[in-house]
């Protein structure tokens, strides 16, 4: 999971909260407003009680993934079958989400999104709607096995 900002002009934008998994399902918020530890706790009780199975979502350690109000409910996600794993920081690169930032800024959005906020707006929200039918990201086959 990870908040990217996209920007047409100094100061106006729009965040993203995405939350990818490696089969290429997501799950995506955008707002025009910061990406706050309320906003972040909303999309995750919203997350805890549509689940049918268990499900971790690996966060960096951003301020707002490790904020108070994330951590008091902690313990309520998880018997919904909610687990947060944090990764180790300064490892944006075991974060698979950060290859759906990349990917929709380099490859996915044109020059020409950029030329006004309500295109870029537009253009990112297609993109990320996108994801899983007729945008794809290859992820490696995840093998874990116990030593």
């Amino acid at each position: 999971m990870n908040n990217s900002p996209c920007r047409a002009s100094i100061g106006k934008g729009i965040n993203c909260f995405a939350l990818l998994s490696r089969d290429n399902q997501t799950r995506v918020e955008t707002t025009e407003n910061a990406i706050s530890a309320r906003f972040i706790f909303e999309q995750f009780e919203s997350l805890s009680f549509s689940l049918s199975r268990l499900t971790v979502v690996v966060l960096d350690n951003a301020p707002s993934h490790r904020a108070r109000i994330i951590k008091e409910q902690i313990k309520i996600w998880q018997r919904r079958g909610l687990f947060l794993f944090y990764l180790p920081r300064y490892s944006p690169h075991l974060n698979i989400v950060e290859t759906l930032w990349r990917k929709l800024k380099y490859e996915w959005l044109a020059p020409l999104d950029y030329q006004s906020k309500d295109s870029l707006c537009y253009a990112v929200r297609l993109a990320l709607k996108s994801v899983g039918t007729s945008l794809h990201i290859n992820f490696s086959s995840f093998n874990f096995s116990l030593l």
